[in-house]
């Protein structure tokens, strides 16, 4: 689906939701191997045991990659990522955990190139317990309409 939704558009505190996504150990296997990460803290389950979660977690980037893709639902042919600032893993995220997302738009600015702004949202990840696991802001570049 194609919506231009312009700079000017865009309203502060708008808020959207995703739907859930469950972490499988499939999901974990691919990213380690996709990234090189085996530590055993994703990979080693009986070392796990001896550490304080007791089970294996998700990579940080793996929850990260996930949560971006699951707030890709729509392309705005008028914007685009302009990047990722203040990026937190605040808690574990464990196989058999469901995320979902909540984005809000935070902030925005004019940017140094004339006819585009900065629209700054607000990206929080949580589990099925409400608990907030990963924060972040999502940067887009958007052209303006005039």
């Amino acid at each position: 689906m194609f919506k231009k939704v312009y700079f000017e558009e865009y309203n502060l505190n708008d808020l959207r939701q995703t739907t859930g996504r469950t972490i499988t150990e499939t999901d974990i296997v691919i990213h380690a191997g996709q990234t090189g990460d085996f530590f055993p803290h994703h990979m080693d389950a009986e070392w796990c045991k001896t550490q304080p979660f007791k089970q294996r977690m998700a990579h940080g980037t793996l929850i990260f990659s996930i949560a971006v893709g699951m707030t890709a639902n729509a392309i705005n042919p008028v914007a685009m990522t302009y990047g990722f600032e203040r990026l937190r893993f605040l808690k574990p995220v464990f196989i058999g955990d469901t995320i979902t997302v909540k984005i809000t738009i935070k902030q925005k600015k004019d940017y140094k190139k004339p006819g585009y702004g900065l629209v700054t949202e607000s990206v929080e990840v949580f589990n099925m317990r409400n608990d907030l696991v990963m924060i972040c802001e999502h940067i887009l570049l958007v052209e303006k309409i005039s």
